[in-house]
């Protein structure tokens, strides 16, 4: 293992430009998800207005949506048409329609109604603007409320019980602002260092093929399969993993996202977790006996398990089957145990099943070494 891990540092100093390019991505990942959601979420995303009333209500209705960061009224439309023209075209994401007479018939005692349109095609924007706009109705609702029962004189302590007869204490538990940069970093990141440690993993074991040069990485090997395979992943994983410790340092310390738990623990998890989606890269590798078809089915691999591992939809949702099928996933219970550790500061002891399932992944490179093997000796001219 040891000559076979210099062979490779020999051939990664002569052809660098794969690990560079590959850790640029990686880089400029990082850039990307640490800016794009470096306010926690998204600000001032574009609504509007369709003032049929041109009241007093109308007016402070606006203010209040205004007085919000995540919302902002760029436009007060006098139609409804003009309003869904603007959201069709992409220019506002909702809009309140306030109909003519809605303050007379507050003032009347009536029951008005506000229509809210927001634009669910863009989930994201769309959640939020319906979020916060359902938010501000009803607190509008509850305004109006308290002045009418002030006019008529009563108590304030019985116009709270009468506006919000039970008040909701709510404890958002590991992510208390609701914050998009601790979810979307701290998994998107490491998951793209595991897939790429994968894919570079599985191709330069297809380029010995490819290169005719597995004779050559045998015979160093001293004709062992599994050392041949060892000894050529050992340089990856020490750069992914200290990769993956370089980011957590940065995510967990001048970006100041909450690390609760173990750092050995999650660096442990980190070491685990490359090294099983490696073994997988072996395996994916040795299954397929072309190259370039084994790279696109380690490609479609690793790009699935960010749909599995379960941090955009959970997998206690999916139907059986898949469920199932996210078991196969280095990521899963990557996301699981990162979760543990960081949030919650959770031990060995809750995250010990996750840990095992990643040391099951290593029996894959075994398998790999014997299909290596027996390529090998199918084409001894190699």
């Amino acid at each position: 293992m040891k000559r076979v891990f210099y062979r490779e540092l020999r051939r990664i100093r002569r052809k660098p430009r794969y690990t560079i390019i590959l850790t640029v991505g990686i880089a400029l990942s990082f850039i990307f998800f640490a800016t794009m959601t470096s306010e926690g979420q998204p600000q001032e995303l574009p609504v509007a207005v369709v003032d049929l009333d041109g009241s007093y209500l109308s007016r402070r209705l606006c203010h209040e949506i205004n007085a919000t960061q995540a919302v902002n009224v760029v436009a007060v439309y006098g139609s409804h048409g003009e309003a869904r023209s603007a959201m069709q075209q992409g220019k506002i994401f909702a809009f309140y329609e306030i109909p003519n007479g809605t303050y007379n018939e507050v003032l009347q005692f009536h029951a008005p109604k506000i229509v809210l349109y927001t634009n669910q095609s863009y989930l994201l924007a769309g959640s939020l603007c319906y979020k916060q706009l359902t938010t501000i109705g009803k607190l509008a609702g509850g305004a109006v409320q308290r002045e009418v029962l002030r006019k008529k004189g009563v108590d304030e302590d019985q116009i709270m019980g009468r506006i919000q007869p039970i008040a909701l204490d709510t404890h958002p538990i590991g992510n208390s602002k609701g914050s998009y940069h601790l979810y979307l970093l701290t998994i998107l990141v490491p998951g793209i260092i595991i897939l790429m440690a994968m894919l570079q993993t599985a191709y330069v074991i297809g380029r010995e093929r490819q290169e005719e040069t597995l004779r050559g990485l045998m015979r160093v090997a001293r004709g062992n399969a599994l050392h041949a395979l060892v000894g050529k992943m050992l340089p990856y994983t020490m750069y992914y993993t200290l990769l993956m410790l370089l980011c957590s340092l940065i995510m967990f310390g001048p970006m100041h996202l909450p690390m609760e738990g173990s750092w050995p623990l999650l660096m442990l998890l980190s070491l685990l977790s490359v090294v099983a989606a490696q073994c997988a890269g072996c395996f994916l590798m040795g299954c397929v006996p072309d190259p370039s078809v084994a790279m696109s089915l380690t490609s479609a691999y690793g790009t699935l398990a960010f749909t599995m591992c379960g941090f955009s939809f959970p997998v206690d949702a999916m139907p059986l089957p898949m469920q199932t099928f996210s078991l196969l996933f280095p990521l899963r219970y990557y996301f699981l145990a990162m979760r543990d550790i960081t949030l919650f500061g959770n031990g060995i002891g809750y995250i010990w099943p996750q840990l095992c399932s990643l040391l099951l992944f290593p029996l894959l490179l075994l398998i790999g070494a014997a299909m290596l093997r027996r390529q090998y000796e199918r084409r001894p001219q190699c």
